[in-house]
Protein backbone atom coordinates (compact mmCIF):
# COMPACT_ATOMS: atom_id res chain seq x y z
CA UNK A 1 0.00 0.00 0.00
CA UNK A 2 1.30 3.77 -0.99
CA UNK A 3 1.82 6.42 1.38
CA UNK A 4 -1.36 8.80 0.64
CA UNK A 5 -0.29 11.34 -1.77
CA UNK A 6 0.33 14.93 -0.05
CA UNK A 7 0.88 13.12 3.37
CA UNK A 8 2.90 16.24 4.56
CA UNK A 9 -0.10 18.35 3.95
CA UNK A 10 -2.32 16.19 5.64
CA UNK A 11 0.06 15.89 8.87
CA UNK A 12 0.49 19.75 8.09
CA UNK A 13 -3.72 20.61 8.57
CA UNK A 14 -4.05 17.80 11.05
CA UNK A 15 -1.56 20.48 13.33
CA UNK A 16 -4.32 23.04 12.08
CA UNK A 17 -3.92 26.19 14.57
CA UNK A 18 -1.57 24.26 16.61
CA UNK A 19 2.21 26.51 16.67
CA UNK A 20 5.05 23.99 15.52
CA UNK A 21 6.70 24.64 19.16
CA UNK A 22 3.45 23.20 20.93
CA UNK A 23 3.17 20.08 18.52
CA UNK A 24 6.57 19.28 19.43
CA UNK A 25 5.92 20.02 23.17
CA UNK A 26 3.02 17.09 22.98
CA UNK A 27 4.65 14.60 20.93
CA UNK A 28 8.27 15.04 22.05
CA UNK A 29 9.68 15.36 18.60
CA UNK A 30 11.37 18.53 17.28
CA UNK A 31 9.67 21.32 15.51
CA UNK A 32 11.94 21.35 12.94
CA UNK A 33 11.56 17.50 12.24
CA UNK A 34 7.73 18.20 12.56
CA UNK A 35 8.02 21.03 9.96
CA UNK A 36 10.52 18.79 7.25
CA UNK A 37 7.71 15.82 7.80
CA UNK A 38 5.01 18.14 6.84
CA UNK A 39 7.60 19.41 3.87
CA UNK A 40 8.26 15.61 3.01
CA UNK A 41 11.68 16.42 2.91
CA UNK A 42 14.89 17.24 5.30
CA UNK A 43 16.16 20.89 4.65
CA UNK A 44 19.34 20.11 6.03
CA UNK A 45 20.17 17.45 2.93
CA UNK A 46 16.85 18.19 0.43
CA UNK A 47 15.90 14.22 0.82
CA UNK A 48 12.62 12.71 1.09
CA UNK A 49 12.29 11.68 4.34
CA UNK A 50 9.34 8.92 5.72
CA UNK A 51 7.95 8.84 9.28
CA UNK A 52 8.69 5.48 11.30
CA UNK A 53 5.82 3.84 12.61
CA UNK A 54 7.09 5.35 16.66
CA UNK A 55 6.94 8.68 14.86
CA UNK A 56 3.42 8.52 13.73
CA UNK A 57 2.72 7.04 17.56
CA UNK A 58 3.58 10.20 18.93
CA UNK A 59 1.94 12.42 16.30
CA UNK A 60 -1.54 10.58 16.44
CA UNK A 61 -1.20 11.35 20.31
CA UNK A 62 -0.25 14.84 19.78
CA UNK A 63 -3.25 15.38 17.76
CA UNK A 64 -5.70 13.16 19.25
CA UNK A 65 -5.84 10.72 15.93
CA UNK A 66 -6.17 7.11 15.60
CA UNK A 67 -2.75 5.79 15.33
CA UNK A 68 -4.46 3.27 12.85
CA UNK A 69 -5.74 6.04 10.55
CA UNK A 70 -2.32 7.42 10.77
CA UNK A 71 -0.69 3.88 9.49
CA UNK A 72 -2.79 3.44 6.76
CA UNK A 73 -2.34 6.88 5.03
CA UNK A 74 1.38 6.50 5.59
CA UNK A 75 1.10 3.41 3.70
CA UNK A 76 2.15 1.02 6.30
CA UNK A 77 -1.30 -0.45 6.91
CA UNK A 78 -3.91 -2.05 4.70
CA UNK A 79 -7.40 -0.03 4.78
CA UNK A 80 -9.91 -0.71 7.55
CA UNK A 81 -11.79 -3.58 5.64
CA UNK A 82 -8.61 -5.66 4.74
CA UNK A 83 -7.26 -4.98 8.54
CA UNK A 84 -10.90 -6.73 10.02
CA UNK A 85 -9.19 -9.63 7.83
CA UNK A 86 -5.76 -10.26 10.12
CA UNK A 87 -6.62 -13.35 12.25
CA UNK A 88 -3.71 -13.25 14.54
CA UNK A 89 -2.74 -10.66 16.90
CA UNK A 90 0.39 -10.06 18.42
CA UNK A 91 1.44 -13.02 20.99
CA UNK A 92 2.82 -11.61 24.59
CA UNK A 93 6.11 -13.75 25.50
CA UNK A 94 5.20 -13.22 28.63
CA UNK A 95 2.02 -12.51 31.04
CA UNK A 96 1.91 -8.91 31.27
CA UNK A 97 0.72 -8.46 35.03
CA UNK A 98 4.34 -9.90 35.30
CA UNK A 99 5.77 -7.21 32.70
CA UNK A 100 7.58 -4.47 34.62
CA UNK A 101 8.13 -2.20 31.47
CA UNK A 102 8.64 -2.74 27.52
CA UNK A 103 10.96 -0.87 25.65
CA UNK A 104 8.91 -0.32 21.85
CA UNK A 105 10.80 0.31 18.53
CA UNK A 106 9.30 -0.24 14.93
CA UNK A 107 11.56 -3.65 14.91
CA UNK A 108 11.16 -5.11 18.41
CA UNK A 109 9.85 -5.34 21.65
CA UNK A 110 11.87 -5.78 24.88
CA UNK A 111 9.55 -6.94 28.04
CA UNK A 112 11.36 -6.47 31.26
CA UNK A 113 10.09 -8.69 34.51
CA UNK A 114 11.59 -9.19 37.83
CA UNK A 115 13.51 -11.60 36.58
CA UNK A 116 14.46 -11.80 32.70
CA UNK A 117 14.28 -9.64 29.85
CA UNK A 118 12.56 -10.69 26.39
CA UNK A 119 13.01 -9.38 23.26
CA UNK A 120 9.99 -10.03 20.65
CA UNK A 121 10.41 -9.17 16.72
CA UNK A 122 7.45 -6.90 15.26
CA UNK A 123 6.31 -8.77 12.27
CA UNK A 124 3.55 -7.34 11.66
CA UNK A 125 3.17 -3.13 12.07
CA UNK A 126 -0.79 -3.77 12.39
CA UNK A 127 -0.39 -6.34 15.10
CA UNK A 128 2.04 -3.75 16.17
CA UNK A 129 -0.06 -0.76 16.04
CA UNK A 130 -3.29 -2.23 17.96
CA UNK A 131 -0.72 -3.76 20.64
CA UNK A 132 0.16 -0.35 21.98
CA UNK A 133 -3.32 0.84 21.75
CA UNK A 134 -4.13 -2.07 24.00
CA UNK A 135 -1.49 -1.04 26.58
CA UNK A 136 -2.62 1.88 28.66
CA UNK A 137 -5.94 -0.48 28.95
CA UNK A 138 -3.43 -3.37 30.68
CA UNK A 139 -2.24 -0.49 33.32
CA UNK A 140 0.45 0.74 30.98
CA UNK A 141 1.93 4.30 30.85
CA UNK A 142 3.85 5.75 28.19
CA UNK A 143 6.65 7.46 30.10
CA UNK A 144 9.50 8.37 27.32
CA UNK A 145 9.83 7.85 23.68
CA UNK A 146 9.90 3.93 23.45
CA UNK A 147 9.20 3.35 27.13
CA UNK A 148 5.86 2.02 28.12
CA UNK A 149 5.78 1.50 32.34
CA UNK A 150 3.46 -1.16 34.03
CA UNK A 151 2.24 1.29 37.21
CA UNK A 152 0.69 -1.59 38.44
CA UNK A 153 4.30 -2.28 39.84
CA UNK A 154 6.19 1.04 40.75
CA UNK A 155 7.11 0.98 44.40
CA UNK A 156 9.58 4.02 44.59
CA UNK A 157 9.60 7.21 43.34
CA UNK A 158 12.70 9.69 43.14
CA UNK A 159 11.51 12.95 41.93
CA UNK A 160 14.46 14.65 41.57
CA UNK A 161 16.40 12.28 38.98
CA UNK A 162 13.26 10.95 37.13
CA UNK A 163 13.55 7.49 38.32
CA UNK A 164 10.63 4.69 38.99
CA UNK A 165 11.93 2.08 41.13
CA UNK A 166 10.27 -1.12 41.29
CA UNK A 167 10.89 -2.16 44.82
CA UNK A 168 10.15 0.20 47.83
CA UNK A 169 14.34 0.13 48.88
CA UNK A 170 14.95 1.80 45.43
CA UNK A 171 17.96 -1.27 44.72
CA UNK A 172 16.34 -3.42 41.74
CA UNK A 173 15.48 -2.50 38.14
CA UNK A 174 14.38 1.38 37.47
CA UNK A 175 13.49 3.68 34.31
CA UNK A 176 14.41 6.67 33.88
CA UNK A 177 11.50 8.89 32.64
CA UNK A 178 11.28 11.84 30.60
CA UNK A 179 10.42 15.28 31.66
CA UNK A 180 7.32 15.75 30.14
CA UNK A 181 5.90 12.86 31.24
CA UNK A 182 7.28 12.98 34.79
CA UNK A 183 5.22 16.72 34.47
CA UNK A 184 1.72 15.15 32.96
CA UNK A 185 1.73 11.93 35.39
CA UNK A 186 3.26 13.03 38.32
CA UNK A 187 -0.28 12.90 40.73
CA UNK A 188 -0.78 9.09 38.66
CA UNK A 189 2.90 8.21 40.03
CA UNK A 190 2.19 9.47 43.46
CA UNK A 191 -1.36 7.44 43.98
CA UNK A 192 -0.03 4.24 42.12
CA UNK A 193 3.46 4.17 44.52
CA UNK A 194 1.11 4.48 47.32
CA UNK A 195 -1.28 2.15 46.76
CA UNK A 196 1.19 -0.40 45.61
CA UNK A 197 3.16 0.39 48.55
CA UNK A 198 0.24 0.33 51.29
CA UNK A 199 1.72 3.43 52.20
CA UNK A 200 -0.28 6.87 52.82
CA UNK A 201 0.65 9.63 50.32
CA UNK A 202 3.29 11.38 52.59
CA UNK A 203 5.59 8.62 51.73
CA UNK A 204 5.28 8.15 47.78
CA UNK A 205 8.38 9.56 46.72
CA UNK A 206 11.81 10.92 47.78
CA UNK A 207 11.66 14.77 48.04
CA UNK A 208 14.35 17.13 47.26
CA UNK A 209 16.48 17.85 50.28
CA UNK A 210 16.31 21.62 51.86
CA UNK A 211 19.52 22.31 50.24
CA UNK A 212 18.24 21.79 46.92
CA UNK A 213 15.34 23.68 47.74
CA UNK A 214 17.40 26.42 48.76
CA UNK A 215 19.85 26.05 45.94
CA UNK A 216 16.57 26.59 43.54
CA UNK A 217 15.29 29.60 44.90
CA UNK A 218 18.41 31.22 45.34
CA UNK A 219 19.00 30.37 41.38
CA UNK A 220 14.88 31.36 40.52
CA UNK A 221 15.45 34.57 38.58
CA UNK A 222 13.66 37.89 40.61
Amino acid sequence: MKQLEGFGKFLESLRGKMSLREAANKSGLSHAYIRDLELERNRSTNEKINPSPVTLKKLSDAYNIPYTDLMEKAGYLENESEQASSKEALQEPVSMNDTLFIEVSSKEMIYHTRFERISQAVNSLLDFSLFLDKLEEMGFKKMDTDLFVNMNHVQKYIEKEGKLYFDTLGISKFVVIAAIRQKKYHDLIIRSVARNTGMGLEFHYERPSAADSLLSSVKRPI
